[in-house]
């Protein structure tokens, strides 16, 4: 086994490549598929001929390549999206809300779609019946701030 092994160090990368995806496709972090390239360019430099340690320069190298140039520009590409593509609390940003009691900036409530949010204001107290954006979401409640005029309709 050992020594067909070591004749065909291309079965070692193959295997090397498949953990490595099993274990991108648990963690998804664009990290060790990364290695997983690496591995494959293993596999193309054994049967172009090369020796064991030049195949592992070449993972190397490959996979520190991958790392440093490729996750960060798939990453950036993966958390950018226009606005129908955010999901949960996300899509909830930018939206317009109706204060139902005085928000202050310890608390309060507005009506965000057919909900009813706690919400606390970071400019002052907003109006009952105010019209108001939402900024930001911290845990369950909505940092709202008054809608600009030119914004109101």
């Amino acid at each position: 086994m050992f020594e067909w092994l070591g004749q065909n160090w291309w079965a070692l990368w193959l295997t090397v490549f498949l953990v490595f995806a099993a274990v991108e496709m648990l963690t998804l972090d664009l990290f060790f598929i990364m290695l997983g390239g690496g591995a494959l360019a293993a596999v193309v430099a054994d049967f172009a001929g090369a020796d064991f340690w030049l195949q592992i320069v070449a993972f190397c190298v490959v996979s520190l390549l991958m790392i440093a140039f490729v996750r960060p520009v798939t990453l950036k590409h993966l958390h950018k999206g226009p606005a129908e593509q955010r999901t949960n609390i996300d899509r909830l940003i930018g939206e317009t809300a109706l204060v139902m009691e005085p928000v202050t900036a310890t608390g309060g409530r507005v009506k965000i779609g057919g909900d009813i949010w706690s919400a606390r204001s970071d400019s002052g107290v907003l109006a009952e019946g105010q019209r108001v954006v939402v900024a930001a979401i911290e845990g369950a409640t909505a940092v709202v701030a008054p809608q600009s005029e030119s914004a109101v309709q």
